[in-house]
């Protein structure tokens, strides 16, 4: 063994590059050279599996759990990747939905370990965990994996896989220091991850964008494109306890009154995404008790997610403008209050803070407490407090986020609303802060 134990193996790890922390200004010689090399070492252990691949601006996350939870309901046996995780590194990688366990990653680390010594080049952190999910997958002899793109989509290095399903949830504007400039430019980014022969499933109703898309796809050579709000849509969508009541029609079947226990009515959108993501991988409709079962079971920490009701404590991953006008809106749906609203906000470099706090501030936000993300990438405090004060909203600093969020909560009444968002690192913070489970 290679490492004596996962804490030798993460310091190992974190010694690549990260672009996750430390975002480039710019993506120079775009690249699947050094991820094709390292799973050529493994064997190719994408091919071993079918993949449902997923991308978009936003939703990605919910999408890949939903699908996760169709495919487990149906009995198989499945793996997902997915970033970034909020509290331990291991909840990017599992099956059946429950995170790889300690002795499992350090033995796939130290596998990597020692491939990586004969690559003429070094992988990045991202790569490196990335082959750890393909490897495992293969491993544990998945019956299907659902893999999360982490940016873009063309040069993405999970775009290793074919996906048997390829799905693009949304564009909307997010790292363009990185993709596009243009939407149309991200749509193009985005649609890289179709394949010759694959199915493909666009929650994007943008009419041009769509045509793009549908485009992108004969291009590839994809057998079908289906798009929400022709081929598939959410025909309904209620409010409930919990979460949403939906209906869903798909190409093959109309699904009523599914309990999704998800907050926000985006996430209606991002059911019938995953609902005929597998009827596109199966080609053919799901059973109504199966499809119940699996929403019934989806949870995703994070996302719109109460972690305190006295005050309501409402923590949500949103990091962009089109992610802060989701939470806006399900601010007045779904969770207003008869106190006040202070929102603990942090975000990373490459953000427009006005914007974004604008969207809160539609929402009835008018306190902000602002604080500077763990992150390499991070948008000092004292910018967002200054986009916040143009604005006219009551602001604070507390360059910490553990320190803002708990004091926030310890001033808070018990009618009050606190909102927790900017950045999932900020939301990790919180949640290791105020739920015992988290850590």
């Amino acid at each position: 063994m290679t490492f004596a134990d996962l804490a030798e193996a993460l310091v190992w790890l974190d010694s690549h590059i990260d672009f996750e922390s430390t975002m480039p200004a710019r993506r120079a010689l775009p690249t699947l050279d050094r991820m094709q090399a390292l799973t050529g070492l493994l064997g190719e252990p994408q091919q071993a599996y079918p993949v449902v691949h997923i991308t978009g601006t936003n939703g990605k996350g919910s999408t890949a759990a939903m699908v996760t939870a169709l495919f487990a309901a149906r009995g198989l046996s499945v793996g997902t990747y997915t970033s970034p995780n909020l509290t331990r590194v291991n909840e990017r990688l599992a099956w059946n939905g429950q995170p790889i366990d300690d002795e499992a990653l350090l033995e796939v680390f130290d596998t990597l370990a020692r491939l990586e010594t004969v690559l003429e080049e070094l992988p990045t952190r991202f790569e490196l965990l990335t082959a750890a999910a393909l490897l495992w997958f293969a491993d544990v002899a998945v019956d299907v994996a659902v893999v999360e793109v982490g940016l873009g989509g063309t040069w993405d290095c999970t775009n290793v896989v074919d996906g048997t399903v390829s799905v693009i949830t949304n564009i909307s504007y997010d790292h363009t220091e990185v993709l596009g400039p243009t939407l149309e430019g991200i749509a193009r980014d985005k649609a890289g991850i179709i394949k010759p022969g694959g199915r493909v499933v666009v929650g994007e109703t943008d009419p041009a964008l769509v045509a793009l898309l549908r485009e992108a796809a004969d291009e590839a050579g994809a057998a079908e494109c289906w798009v929400r709000g022709t081929d598939f849509a959410c025909t309904a969508n209620r409010l409930a306890v919990g979460g949403r009541l939906v209906d869903v029609r798909t190409p093959h079947a109309a699904y009523g009154e599914l309990l999704v226990p998800l907050h926000g009515s985006h996430q209606g959108d991002n059911a019938s995404c995953a609902l005929v993501a597998v009827e596109a991988f199966f080609g053919a409709p799901l059973h109504e008790d199966v499809v119940e079962a699996a929403f019934a079971s989806v949870r995703v920490p994070g996302r719109l997610e109460v972690i305190g009701r006295h005050p309501l404590v409402l923590v949500d991953g949103a990091h962009n403008v089109a992610g802060m006008l989701v939470l806006a809106r399900a601010l007045v749906e779904e969770f207003a209050t008869d106190g006040t609203t202070t929102a603990v906000v942090g975000m990373l470099s490459g953000r427009d803070p006005a914007a974004m706090l604008e969207a809160l501030r539609s929402a009835g936000v008018r306190s902000v407490v602002a604080c500077t993300p763990d992150s390499h990438r991070a948008l000092p405090a004292d910018v967002v407090a200054e986009a916040a004060v143009s604005l006219g909203m009551e602001v604070a600093v507390v360059h910490r986020p553990a320190d803002a969020v708990e004091l926030v909560v310890g001033r808070a009444a018990s009618e009050d609303r606190v909102v927790v968002c900017g950045s999932l690192y900020v939301v990790a913070e919180a949640r290791r802060s105020l739920v015992h489970d988290a850590a």
